[in-house]
Protein backbone atom coordinates (compact mmCIF):
# COMPACT_ATOMS: atom_id res chain seq x y z
CA UNK A 1 0.00 0.00 0.00
CA UNK A 2 1.50 3.73 -0.74
CA UNK A 3 0.39 5.79 2.29
CA UNK A 4 0.87 9.49 2.21
CA UNK A 5 1.41 10.80 6.23
CA UNK A 6 1.71 14.21 6.96
CA UNK A 7 2.94 14.48 3.20
CA UNK A 8 5.67 12.10 3.46
CA UNK A 9 5.50 9.33 0.98
CA UNK A 10 5.50 5.45 2.29
CA UNK A 11 4.96 1.99 1.58
CA UNK A 12 3.29 -0.25 3.68
CA UNK A 13 2.76 -4.31 3.09
CA UNK A 14 0.33 -5.09 5.45
CA UNK A 15 -2.82 -3.99 6.78
CA UNK A 16 -1.92 -1.32 9.88
CA UNK A 17 -3.11 0.71 12.74
CA UNK A 18 -2.82 4.87 12.41
CA UNK A 19 -1.03 4.90 15.50
CA UNK A 20 1.53 2.26 14.56
CA UNK A 21 2.74 4.42 12.17
CA UNK A 22 3.31 7.82 14.50
CA UNK A 23 7.14 8.29 15.03
CA UNK A 24 8.21 9.54 18.57
CA UNK A 25 5.71 10.67 21.03
CA UNK A 26 2.48 8.66 20.30
CA UNK A 27 0.28 11.11 22.41
CA UNK A 28 1.22 14.19 20.47
CA UNK A 29 -1.76 13.55 18.16
CA UNK A 30 -5.64 12.70 19.03
CA UNK A 31 -6.68 11.51 15.50
CA UNK A 32 -6.27 11.51 11.62
CA UNK A 33 -8.03 12.58 8.55
CA UNK A 34 -7.69 9.81 5.99
CA UNK A 35 -8.98 10.71 2.62
CA UNK A 36 -11.14 13.26 4.03
CA UNK A 37 -12.96 11.19 6.79
CA UNK A 38 -11.93 11.64 10.87
CA UNK A 39 -11.07 8.44 11.71
CA UNK A 40 -9.62 7.16 15.57
CA UNK A 41 -6.40 6.45 15.96
CA UNK A 42 -6.94 2.67 16.02
CA UNK A 43 -8.36 3.19 12.95
CA UNK A 44 -6.69 -0.02 10.27
CA UNK A 45 -5.24 0.71 7.34
CA UNK A 46 -6.11 -1.40 4.03
CA UNK A 47 -5.73 0.88 0.70
CA UNK A 48 -3.84 3.28 -0.85
CA UNK A 49 -4.46 6.58 1.13
CA UNK A 50 -3.58 10.26 2.44
CA UNK A 51 -3.18 10.77 6.43
CA UNK A 52 -3.74 14.33 8.16
CA UNK A 53 -2.30 13.69 11.87
CA UNK A 54 -4.55 15.82 14.22
CA UNK A 55 -3.37 17.40 17.16
CA UNK A 56 -5.15 19.62 19.83
CA UNK A 57 -4.36 22.91 17.91
CA UNK A 58 -7.10 20.75 15.60
CA UNK A 59 -10.84 21.73 16.05
CA UNK A 60 -11.80 17.73 15.30
CA UNK A 61 -8.73 16.98 17.57
CA UNK A 62 -10.21 19.03 20.96
CA UNK A 63 -13.66 17.63 19.80
CA UNK A 64 -12.52 13.72 20.22
CA UNK A 65 -10.21 14.83 23.78
CA UNK A 66 -13.38 16.21 25.10
CA UNK A 67 -15.74 13.46 24.52
CA UNK A 68 -13.25 10.93 26.02
CA UNK A 69 -12.59 12.90 28.80
CA UNK A 70 -16.44 13.49 29.92
CA UNK A 71 -16.08 9.68 29.06
CA UNK A 72 -13.53 8.76 31.97
CA UNK A 73 -15.31 11.71 34.37
CA UNK A 74 -18.36 9.50 34.26
CA UNK A 75 -16.52 6.47 34.48
CA UNK A 76 -14.19 7.07 37.72
CA UNK A 77 -16.97 9.40 39.81
CA UNK A 78 -18.97 6.19 39.29
CA UNK A 79 -16.51 4.28 40.94
CA UNK A 80 -16.61 6.60 43.78
CA UNK A 81 -20.68 7.59 43.82
CA UNK A 82 -21.89 4.17 42.02
CA UNK A 83 -25.45 5.62 41.77
CA UNK A 84 -24.51 9.25 40.43
CA UNK A 85 -26.03 11.15 37.65
CA UNK A 86 -23.76 13.49 35.47
CA UNK A 87 -25.35 15.19 33.85
CA UNK A 88 -22.82 18.00 31.04
CA UNK A 89 -23.57 21.47 30.19
CA UNK A 90 -21.05 23.92 28.21
CA UNK A 91 -20.87 26.46 30.50
CA UNK A 92 -18.96 30.22 31.04
CA UNK A 93 -15.35 30.77 30.05
CA UNK A 94 -15.07 27.73 27.31
CA UNK A 95 -15.32 24.89 29.60
CA UNK A 96 -17.83 22.14 31.08
CA UNK A 97 -20.26 22.31 34.01
CA UNK A 98 -20.35 18.61 35.35
CA UNK A 99 -23.63 19.11 37.50
CA UNK A 100 -24.06 15.92 40.38
CA UNK A 101 -26.82 14.48 41.71
CA UNK A 102 -27.88 11.13 43.80
CA UNK A 103 -25.19 11.20 46.19
CA UNK A 104 -27.15 12.08 48.87
CA UNK A 105 -25.05 15.40 49.65
CA UNK A 106 -24.43 18.77 48.07
CA UNK A 107 -20.60 18.03 46.24
CA UNK A 108 -17.82 18.85 48.44
CA UNK A 109 -14.49 19.89 47.64
CA UNK A 110 -13.55 16.30 49.10
CA UNK A 111 -15.63 14.54 46.74
CA UNK A 112 -13.83 15.93 43.89
CA UNK A 113 -10.87 15.36 45.41
CA UNK A 114 -11.66 11.56 45.03
CA UNK A 115 -13.27 11.21 41.76
CA UNK A 116 -9.79 13.60 40.40
CA UNK A 117 -7.68 10.79 42.33
CA UNK A 118 -10.00 8.09 40.34
CA UNK A 119 -9.51 9.80 37.13
CA UNK A 120 -5.70 10.35 37.48
CA UNK A 121 -5.43 6.60 38.19
CA UNK A 122 -7.38 5.31 35.39
CA UNK A 123 -5.76 7.54 32.51
CA UNK A 124 -2.04 6.69 34.53
CA UNK A 125 -2.94 3.12 33.43
CA UNK A 126 -3.20 3.49 30.00
CA UNK A 127 -6.36 1.61 29.53
CA UNK A 128 -7.20 0.65 25.87
CA UNK A 129 -10.56 2.33 24.71
CA UNK A 130 -12.29 -0.40 22.67
CA UNK A 131 -14.95 0.68 20.66
CA UNK A 132 -17.63 -2.27 18.94
CA UNK A 133 -21.37 -2.69 17.80
CA UNK A 134 -24.14 -3.85 19.10
CA UNK A 135 -27.97 -3.91 18.14
CA UNK A 136 -30.16 -1.09 18.74
CA UNK A 137 -31.96 -3.26 21.18
CA UNK A 138 -28.87 -4.86 23.19
CA UNK A 139 -27.91 -1.34 23.70
CA UNK A 140 -31.50 -0.06 24.83
CA UNK A 141 -31.53 -2.98 27.23
CA UNK A 142 -27.95 -1.66 28.51
CA UNK A 143 -28.48 1.02 29.36
CA UNK A 144 -31.88 0.72 31.31
CA UNK A 145 -30.19 -1.90 33.28
CA UNK A 146 -27.39 0.48 34.27
CA UNK A 147 -29.55 3.37 35.15
CA UNK A 148 -29.27 5.56 31.72
CA UNK A 149 -32.79 5.46 30.58
CA UNK A 150 -32.28 9.37 28.45
CA UNK A 151 -29.81 7.37 26.42
CA UNK A 152 -32.10 4.28 26.32
CA UNK A 153 -34.85 7.03 24.75
CA UNK A 154 -32.51 8.79 21.85
CA UNK A 155 -32.34 5.47 20.75
CA UNK A 156 -36.31 5.33 19.69
CA UNK A 157 -35.17 7.49 17.55
CA UNK A 158 -32.54 6.43 15.79
CA UNK A 159 -33.16 4.94 12.23
CA UNK A 160 -29.75 2.81 12.19
CA UNK A 161 -30.44 -1.11 13.54
CA UNK A 162 -26.88 -1.20 15.56
CA UNK A 163 -25.14 1.21 17.78
CA UNK A 164 -21.38 1.97 18.64
CA UNK A 165 -20.85 1.51 21.89
CA UNK A 166 -16.91 2.02 23.86
CA UNK A 167 -15.30 -0.22 26.28
CA UNK A 168 -12.52 0.65 29.02
CA UNK A 169 -12.40 -2.45 31.09
CA UNK A 170 -15.65 -3.27 32.76
CA UNK A 171 -17.07 0.50 31.99
CA UNK A 172 -19.53 0.93 28.94
CA UNK A 173 -20.93 3.89 27.28
CA UNK A 174 -21.32 6.34 24.27
CA UNK A 175 -20.75 9.49 23.23
CA UNK A 176 -21.51 10.21 20.41
CA UNK A 177 -18.65 11.14 18.33
CA UNK A 178 -15.00 8.90 18.28
CA UNK A 179 -12.35 8.39 20.78
CA UNK A 180 -9.07 8.26 21.95
CA UNK A 181 -7.42 4.71 21.74
CA UNK A 182 -6.76 4.72 25.76
CA UNK A 183 -6.63 6.67 28.65
CA UNK A 184 -3.22 7.74 28.59
CA UNK A 185 -4.07 10.50 25.80
CA UNK A 186 -5.68 12.40 28.57
CA UNK A 187 -2.71 14.52 29.49
CA UNK A 188 -4.35 18.13 30.57
CA UNK A 189 -7.48 19.20 32.54
CA UNK A 190 -8.43 21.01 35.32
CA UNK A 191 -11.37 20.75 37.74
CA UNK A 192 -13.37 23.63 39.72
CA UNK A 193 -15.54 23.05 42.65
CA UNK A 194 -18.93 25.10 41.02
CA UNK A 195 -21.83 24.48 43.24
CA UNK A 196 -24.19 22.60 42.67
CA UNK A 197 -21.58 20.66 40.64
CA UNK A 198 -17.80 21.57 38.75
CA UNK A 199 -15.96 22.97 35.71
CA UNK A 200 -14.28 21.04 33.79
CA UNK A 201 -11.33 22.65 31.42
CA UNK A 202 -9.81 21.20 28.58
CA UNK A 203 -7.00 22.29 26.01
CA UNK A 204 -8.67 24.32 23.51
CA UNK A 205 -7.77 24.80 19.61
CA UNK A 206 -8.31 28.45 19.30
CA UNK A 207 -5.67 28.63 22.63
CA UNK A 208 -3.03 26.58 20.65
CA UNK A 209 -3.81 23.51 22.57
CA UNK A 210 -3.64 25.16 25.59
CA UNK A 211 -6.28 25.18 28.58
CA UNK A 212 -7.53 29.38 28.75
CA UNK A 213 -7.44 30.95 31.85
CA UNK A 214 -10.75 30.29 33.63
CA UNK A 215 -12.66 33.80 33.97
CA UNK A 216 -15.71 33.52 36.83
CA UNK A 217 -18.46 35.64 34.25
CA UNK A 218 -21.29 36.08 37.29
CA UNK A 219 -23.50 37.60 34.32
CA UNK A 220 -23.04 34.51 32.59
CA UNK A 221 -23.00 32.62 35.16
CA UNK A 222 -26.66 33.60 35.97
CA UNK A 223 -27.69 33.49 32.39
CA UNK A 224 -26.83 29.63 32.12
CA UNK A 225 -28.52 28.95 35.56
CA UNK A 226 -31.86 30.27 34.32
CA UNK A 227 -30.92 28.54 31.07
CA UNK A 228 -31.05 25.27 33.12
CA UNK A 229 -34.00 26.90 35.06
CA UNK A 230 -36.39 27.23 32.02
CA UNK A 231 -34.92 23.35 30.97
CA UNK A 232 -36.52 21.62 34.09
CA UNK A 233 -39.50 23.81 33.78
CA UNK A 234 -40.41 23.23 29.86
CA UNK A 235 -39.00 19.45 30.45
CA UNK A 236 -37.38 20.14 26.81
CA UNK A 237 -34.09 19.89 27.04
CA UNK A 238 -33.19 16.99 25.24
CA UNK A 239 -34.28 15.55 21.73
CA UNK A 240 -36.13 12.83 23.36
CA UNK A 241 -38.41 15.34 25.41
CA UNK A 242 -38.69 17.74 22.32
CA UNK A 243 -39.69 15.00 20.26
CA UNK A 244 -42.70 14.05 22.70
CA UNK A 245 -44.02 17.61 22.91
CA UNK A 246 -44.10 17.16 18.86
CA UNK A 247 -46.06 13.63 19.26
CA UNK A 248 -48.32 14.83 21.45
CA UNK A 249 -49.64 17.49 19.19
CA UNK A 250 -48.23 19.94 21.92
CA UNK A 251 -45.22 21.71 19.44
CA UNK A 252 -48.07 24.46 18.82
CA UNK A 253 -48.11 25.41 22.25
CA UNK A 254 -44.83 24.80 23.00
CA UNK A 255 -43.83 27.41 20.11
CA UNK A 256 -45.80 29.82 21.78
CA UNK A 257 -44.31 29.33 25.48
CA UNK A 258 -41.22 29.93 24.00
CA UNK A 259 -41.55 33.26 22.24
CA UNK A 260 -43.36 34.57 25.58
CA UNK A 261 -40.21 34.17 27.00
CA UNK A 262 -38.72 36.20 24.75
CA UNK A 263 -41.30 38.65 25.24
CA UNK A 264 -40.61 38.33 29.02
CA UNK A 265 -36.85 39.39 28.19
CA UNK A 266 -37.74 42.23 26.36
CA UNK A 267 -39.69 43.52 28.67
CA UNK A 268 -37.72 43.01 31.71
CA UNK A 269 -35.03 44.73 29.71
CA UNK A 270 -37.28 47.52 28.42
CA UNK A 271 -38.29 48.27 32.46
CA UNK A 272 -34.50 47.94 32.97
CA UNK A 273 -33.71 50.62 30.54
CA UNK A 274 -36.72 53.14 31.24
CA UNK A 275 -35.57 53.50 34.90
CA UNK A 276 -32.52 54.72 34.06
CA UNK A 277 -33.13 56.41 30.62
CA UNK A 278 -32.18 59.69 32.55
CA UNK A 279 -28.48 58.34 32.51
CA UNK A 280 -28.99 56.25 29.64
CA UNK A 281 -27.00 57.49 26.46
CA UNK A 282 -25.92 55.53 24.28
CA UNK A 283 -27.25 51.41 24.00
CA UNK A 284 -24.93 48.75 22.72
CA UNK A 285 -26.05 45.64 21.33
CA UNK A 286 -23.29 43.02 20.45
CA UNK A 287 -23.19 39.44 20.37
CA UNK A 288 -21.52 36.19 18.21
CA UNK A 289 -22.63 35.64 14.77
CA UNK A 290 -26.70 34.31 14.04
CA UNK A 291 -27.38 35.19 17.30
CA UNK A 292 -30.47 37.13 16.04
CA UNK A 293 -29.67 40.80 16.71
CA UNK A 294 -31.19 42.47 14.11
CA UNK A 295 -34.71 40.66 15.01
CA UNK A 296 -33.62 41.60 18.81
CA UNK A 297 -32.51 45.28 18.31
CA UNK A 298 -35.96 45.73 15.97
CA UNK A 299 -37.92 44.65 18.72
CA UNK A 300 -36.12 46.13 21.74
CA UNK A 301 -36.63 49.23 19.77
CA UNK A 302 -40.49 48.59 19.43
CA UNK A 303 -40.68 47.88 23.28
CA UNK A 304 -39.14 51.12 24.56
CA UNK A 305 -41.33 52.89 21.96
CA UNK A 306 -44.25 51.54 24.35
CA UNK A 307 -42.26 53.27 27.01
CA UNK A 308 -42.02 56.38 25.68
CA UNK A 309 -38.46 55.87 24.44
CA UNK A 310 -37.57 56.42 20.41
CA UNK A 311 -34.05 55.34 19.89
CA UNK A 312 -32.38 56.38 17.55
CA UNK A 313 -30.44 53.71 15.65
CA UNK A 314 -27.44 53.68 13.83
CA UNK A 315 -25.28 51.44 11.98
CA UNK A 316 -21.80 50.61 12.88
CA UNK A 317 -21.45 49.53 9.53
CA UNK A 318 -21.73 53.11 8.03
CA UNK A 319 -18.34 53.58 9.98
CA UNK A 320 -16.19 51.48 7.21
CA UNK A 321 -13.53 52.78 6.51
CA UNK A 322 -13.17 53.71 2.39
CA UNK A 323 -12.01 51.70 -0.14
CA UNK A 324 -12.53 48.61 1.93
CA UNK A 325 -9.46 49.54 3.67
CA UNK A 326 -8.34 47.18 6.76
CA UNK A 327 -5.38 45.68 8.49
CA UNK A 328 -4.41 42.15 6.92
CA UNK A 329 -4.93 39.21 9.35
CA UNK A 330 -2.54 36.45 10.06
CA UNK A 331 -3.07 34.86 6.41
CA UNK A 332 -1.98 38.09 4.47
CA UNK A 333 -6.00 38.70 3.83
CA UNK A 334 -8.01 42.00 4.87
CA UNK A 335 -9.57 41.77 8.11
CA UNK A 336 -12.72 43.19 7.35
CA UNK A 337 -14.16 42.28 11.62
CA UNK A 338 -11.08 44.15 13.10
CA UNK A 339 -12.30 46.97 14.87
CA UNK A 340 -9.42 49.47 12.80
CA UNK A 341 -11.51 48.46 9.69
CA UNK A 342 -13.51 51.19 11.12
CA UNK A 343 -13.63 54.88 11.27
CA UNK A 344 -13.27 54.91 15.05
CA UNK A 345 -12.62 58.67 14.74
CA UNK A 346 -15.56 59.50 12.92
CA UNK A 347 -18.23 57.09 14.77
CA UNK A 348 -16.88 58.66 18.22
CA UNK A 349 -16.98 61.75 17.08
CA UNK A 350 -20.57 61.20 15.85
CA UNK A 351 -21.83 59.62 18.84
CA UNK A 352 -20.30 62.59 21.10
CA UNK A 353 -21.79 65.36 19.08
CA UNK A 354 -25.36 64.08 19.35
CA UNK A 355 -25.11 63.26 23.07
CA UNK A 356 -24.22 66.60 23.63
CA UNK A 357 -26.67 67.97 22.05
CA UNK A 358 -25.18 68.49 18.69
CA UNK A 359 -27.17 68.15 15.36
CA UNK A 360 -24.62 65.50 13.19
CA UNK A 361 -25.27 64.17 9.46
CA UNK A 362 -24.89 60.48 10.01
CA UNK A 363 -22.99 58.79 7.27
CA UNK A 364 -24.02 56.02 4.81
CA UNK A 365 -21.71 53.41 3.38
CA UNK A 366 -22.13 52.35 -0.27
CA UNK A 367 -20.45 48.75 -0.08
CA UNK A 368 -21.05 48.51 -3.96
CA UNK A 369 -18.35 51.69 -4.78
CA UNK A 370 -16.90 51.55 -1.36
CA UNK A 371 -17.18 55.46 -0.13
CA UNK A 372 -19.07 57.06 2.03
CA UNK A 373 -21.91 59.85 1.74
CA UNK A 374 -24.09 62.13 4.99
CA UNK A 375 -27.61 62.34 4.88
CA UNK A 376 -29.74 65.48 6.38
CA UNK A 377 -28.38 66.28 9.93
CA UNK A 378 -30.03 64.75 12.58
CA UNK A 379 -30.40 66.01 16.44
CA UNK A 380 -31.31 63.63 19.60
CA UNK A 381 -34.80 64.54 21.32
CA UNK A 382 -34.83 64.63 25.21
CA UNK A 383 -34.03 61.59 27.04
CA UNK A 384 -33.32 59.79 23.36
CA UNK A 385 -30.95 57.38 23.51
CA UNK A 386 -28.62 56.00 20.18
CA UNK A 387 -28.77 52.70 19.88
CA UNK A 388 -25.91 50.90 17.84
CA UNK A 389 -25.34 46.68 17.27
CA UNK A 390 -22.47 45.56 15.62
CA UNK A 391 -19.24 43.43 16.89
CA UNK A 392 -17.54 45.89 18.24
CA UNK A 393 -20.78 47.69 20.53
CA UNK A 394 -19.82 46.23 23.84
CA UNK A 395 -16.15 47.48 23.23
CA UNK A 396 -14.82 50.90 24.57
CA UNK A 397 -12.15 51.74 22.08
CA UNK A 398 -15.18 52.02 19.47
CA UNK A 399 -16.81 55.31 21.77
CA UNK A 400 -13.85 56.33 23.95
CA UNK A 401 -14.95 59.54 24.66
CA UNK A 402 -18.23 58.61 26.10
CA UNK A 403 -18.42 58.15 29.84
CA UNK A 404 -19.15 54.50 30.68
CA UNK A 405 -22.20 55.50 32.74
CA UNK A 406 -23.50 56.91 29.65
CA UNK A 407 -23.49 53.11 28.49
CA UNK A 408 -25.81 50.64 28.91
CA UNK A 409 -24.33 47.28 27.12
CA UNK A 410 -26.35 44.17 26.03
CA UNK A 411 -25.32 40.80 25.16
CA UNK A 412 -27.37 38.57 22.75
CA UNK A 413 -26.62 34.86 22.28
CA UNK A 414 -27.86 31.56 22.53
CA UNK A 415 -27.82 30.05 26.10
CA UNK A 416 -28.90 26.76 25.36
CA UNK A 417 -28.74 23.57 28.05
CA UNK A 418 -29.82 21.24 25.36
CA UNK A 419 -28.15 17.37 25.30
CA UNK A 420 -28.85 14.48 22.90
CA UNK A 421 -28.42 12.78 26.75
CA UNK A 422 -26.72 13.56 30.02
CA UNK A 423 -23.50 13.01 28.73
CA UNK A 424 -23.57 14.98 25.77
CA UNK A 425 -24.58 18.45 25.77
CA UNK A 426 -25.59 20.00 21.89
CA UNK A 427 -22.74 22.65 21.08
CA UNK A 428 -24.18 26.43 21.10
CA UNK A 429 -21.92 27.56 17.96
CA UNK A 430 -23.25 24.14 15.89
CA UNK A 431 -26.26 25.93 16.63
CA UNK A 432 -25.42 29.42 15.59
CA UNK A 433 -23.41 27.48 12.96
CA UNK A 434 -26.84 26.11 11.34
CA UNK A 435 -28.87 29.41 11.93
CA UNK A 436 -26.18 31.05 9.80
CA UNK A 437 -26.02 28.14 6.62
CA UNK A 438 -29.82 28.41 6.48
CA UNK A 439 -29.85 31.82 6.17
CA UNK A 440 -27.28 32.24 4.09
CA UNK A 441 -28.84 29.55 1.81
CA UNK A 442 -32.44 31.28 1.94
CA UNK A 443 -31.07 35.09 1.52
CA UNK A 444 -27.70 34.71 -0.33
CA UNK A 445 -28.01 31.80 -2.25
CA UNK A 446 -24.55 30.64 -0.15
CA UNK A 447 -24.26 26.88 -0.37
CA UNK A 448 -23.60 25.15 2.93
CA UNK A 449 -19.70 24.54 2.12
CA UNK A 450 -19.65 28.60 1.27
CA UNK A 451 -20.64 29.26 5.24
CA UNK A 452 -18.62 25.89 6.61
CA UNK A 453 -15.68 27.43 4.42
CA UNK A 454 -15.68 30.81 6.16
CA UNK A 455 -17.16 29.83 9.58
CA UNK A 456 -13.73 29.32 11.50
CA UNK A 457 -13.15 33.32 10.16
CA UNK A 458 -15.93 34.18 12.23
CA UNK A 459 -15.04 32.32 15.51
CA UNK A 460 -11.74 33.90 15.33
CA UNK A 461 -13.20 37.28 14.99
CA UNK A 462 -15.95 36.46 17.79
CA UNK A 463 -12.88 34.96 20.08
CA UNK A 464 -11.00 38.42 19.67
CA UNK A 465 -13.00 40.77 18.88
CA UNK A 466 -16.79 40.31 20.99
CA UNK A 467 -15.82 37.34 23.76
CA UNK A 468 -13.10 39.97 25.66
CA UNK A 469 -16.08 42.23 26.20
CA UNK A 470 -18.92 40.28 26.99
CA UNK A 471 -18.45 40.41 30.82
CA UNK A 472 -19.36 43.95 30.60
CA UNK A 473 -22.62 43.49 29.61
CA UNK A 474 -25.43 45.10 31.95
CA UNK A 475 -28.33 42.98 30.79
CA UNK A 476 -28.03 39.09 28.83
CA UNK A 477 -30.64 38.33 26.19
CA UNK A 478 -30.87 34.77 25.94
CA UNK A 479 -31.88 34.31 21.86
CA UNK A 480 -32.24 31.04 22.36
CA UNK A 481 -35.63 29.15 21.50
CA UNK A 482 -35.58 25.47 22.44
CA UNK A 483 -37.80 24.51 19.69
CA UNK A 484 -35.54 25.68 16.85
CA UNK A 485 -33.65 22.43 15.90
CA UNK A 486 -37.40 21.08 15.10
CA UNK A 487 -37.54 23.95 12.46
CA UNK A 488 -33.97 24.03 11.48
CA UNK A 489 -33.89 20.37 10.56
CA UNK A 490 -35.96 20.52 7.67
CA UNK A 491 -34.12 23.26 6.26
CA UNK A 492 -30.22 22.39 7.05
CA UNK A 493 -30.40 18.62 6.29
CA UNK A 494 -30.80 18.89 2.46
CA UNK A 495 -27.96 21.44 2.68
CA UNK A 496 -26.09 19.36 4.71
CA UNK A 497 -26.45 16.11 2.99
CA UNK A 498 -25.85 18.12 -0.52
CA UNK A 499 -21.66 17.95 0.44
CA UNK A 500 -20.14 15.20 -1.21
CA UNK A 501 -17.42 13.03 0.12
CA UNK A 502 -14.67 14.33 -1.51
CA UNK A 503 -15.46 17.74 0.30
CA UNK A 504 -12.98 19.12 2.67
CA UNK A 505 -16.34 20.21 4.80
CA UNK A 506 -17.75 16.76 4.60
CA UNK A 507 -16.46 16.27 8.23
CA UNK A 508 -18.13 19.20 9.55
CA UNK A 509 -21.33 18.22 7.47
CA UNK A 510 -21.30 14.74 8.49
CA UNK A 511 -21.01 15.72 12.16
CA UNK A 512 -23.82 18.26 12.01
CA UNK A 513 -26.35 15.47 10.56
CA UNK A 514 -25.48 13.30 13.34
CA UNK A 515 -26.88 14.86 15.97
CA UNK A 516 -29.93 16.90 13.60
CA UNK A 517 -31.57 13.76 12.55
CA UNK A 518 -32.70 12.79 15.37
CA UNK A 519 -35.43 15.65 15.64
CA UNK A 520 -38.94 15.68 14.56
CA UNK A 521 -39.80 18.13 12.36
CA UNK A 522 -42.35 21.54 13.51
CA UNK A 523 -44.00 23.42 11.03
CA UNK A 524 -42.87 26.50 10.00
CA UNK A 525 -46.08 28.21 9.51
CA UNK A 526 -46.50 27.80 13.16
CA UNK A 527 -43.33 30.39 13.64
CA UNK A 528 -44.47 34.14 15.05
CA UNK A 529 -43.49 36.25 11.83
CA UNK A 530 -41.72 38.79 14.50
CA UNK A 531 -39.66 35.65 15.84
CA UNK A 532 -35.90 35.07 15.62
CA UNK A 533 -36.29 31.96 13.99
CA UNK A 534 -37.79 34.16 10.76
CA UNK A 535 -34.52 35.70 10.70
CA UNK A 536 -33.15 32.75 9.09
CA UNK A 537 -35.51 30.80 7.88
CA UNK A 538 -37.34 33.68 5.91
CA UNK A 539 -40.92 35.85 6.85
CA UNK A 540 -39.86 38.35 8.90
CA UNK A 541 -41.51 41.17 9.58
CA UNK A 542 -38.16 42.71 9.69
CA UNK A 543 -36.86 41.81 6.50
CA UNK A 544 -40.10 42.79 4.06
CA UNK A 545 -40.68 46.10 1.88
CA UNK A 546 -44.60 45.56 2.28
CA UNK A 547 -45.44 48.20 4.17
CA UNK A 548 -48.95 47.85 4.34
Amino acid sequence: MKIVLNNKSMEVQEPIRISELIEGNKYEYQAAKVNNRIRELDYIIDKDCTIELLSLTDTEAVTIYQSTLRYLIIMAAQKIFPKARIIFNYSVSRSIFASVSNINHPLSKEDLDKIKKELDDIISKDLPIKRSSITKEEAAKYYNEIGYKDKAKILTYRKEATVHVYECGDYKNYMFGYMLPSTGYIKDYKFKLYAPGFIVQYPRAENKGQIPEFEDEKVFQNALREANRWGNITTASYISQMNEIVEEGKALEFINICETRHNNQLATLGEKIARDINTIRLIAVAGPSSSGKTTFTNRLRIELKTLGIDPLMISVDDFYNQGHMAPVDEYGKPDFEHIDALDRKLFDEVIYKLINGEEVALPKYNFGTQTRTFGTPVKLGKHQPIMIEGIHALNDELTPSIEPELKFKVYIAPQAQLHIDDHNPISLSDIRLLRRMVRDFETRNSSCEQTLEMWPSVRRGEFKWIYPHQSSADFVYNSELSYELCVMKKHALPLLEAVQTDSPYFIQANRLIKFLKYFKDINDKWIPCNSIIREFIGGSIFYTDDKC
